[in-house]
């Protein structure tokens, strides 16, 4: 094993013997590299997602667990990663989601050619909306509840909806726009 090696011998936890913040800042890291690289843009189809935007961004306002953001002019993923938000137009909605997979919290990467997001450590896929398609993980990507407030779409980041858990409130958990 090397050095730079941070399997534990035998157990095969990744990261077993790192510190919460190492921890956190190789998630930010490995989440930024694959939004760069990957999460470049969302649309109603693979094709259509190729041609689209993603955009990194700050909360707008933030008051207790709500962060605000402006509604999203075109359909695109905007991501927050001090706030560990993926913020995704398509089809007429918004939707706020984890960074993370709900399998086992890696970052997940938009792959541009087809059209879809994927966790690259189990390979679960999901549709742009979160929608799960297939893989390891058994439910949908983790939706924060949204509203609109004017200009502005509000995330509870203190209401996270887990699809198998709270099916309706999965469903619910979108702001339309036109």
């Amino acid at each position: 094993m090397s050095s730079n090696d941070t399997t534990s011998a035998g157990t095969g936890d990744a990261c077993t013997n790192c510190a919460p913040f190492h921890a956190r800042r190789e998630f930010l890291r490995t989440l930024a590299a694959s939004a760069a690289g990957a999460l470049l843009t969302l649309g109603a189809s693979p094709a259509a997602a190729r041609a689209l935007d993603m955009r990194f961004t700050d909360a707008s306002e933030r008051r207790g667990d709500e962060a605000s953001y402006p509604v999203p002019d075109a359909d695109c993923a905007t991501i927050d990663a001090d706030n560990e938000v993926i913020l995704v137009r398509y089809h007429n909605a918004v939707y706020a989601f984890a960074l993370s997979c709900p399998h086992q919290n890696t970052a997940l990467k938009w792959l541009k050619d087809e059209g879809r997001f994927q966790c690259p450590k189990h390979k679960s896929k999901y549709e742009p909306d979160g929608t799960f398609i297939e893989g390891r993980a058994t439910r949908g990507m983790d939706r924060y509840v949204v509203r609109r407030d004017g200009a502005k779409v509000v995330v509870d980041l203190g209401k996270l909806i887990e699809q198998d858990k709270d099916g309706a409130g999965w469903s619910a958990a979108q702001v339309a726009v036109s």
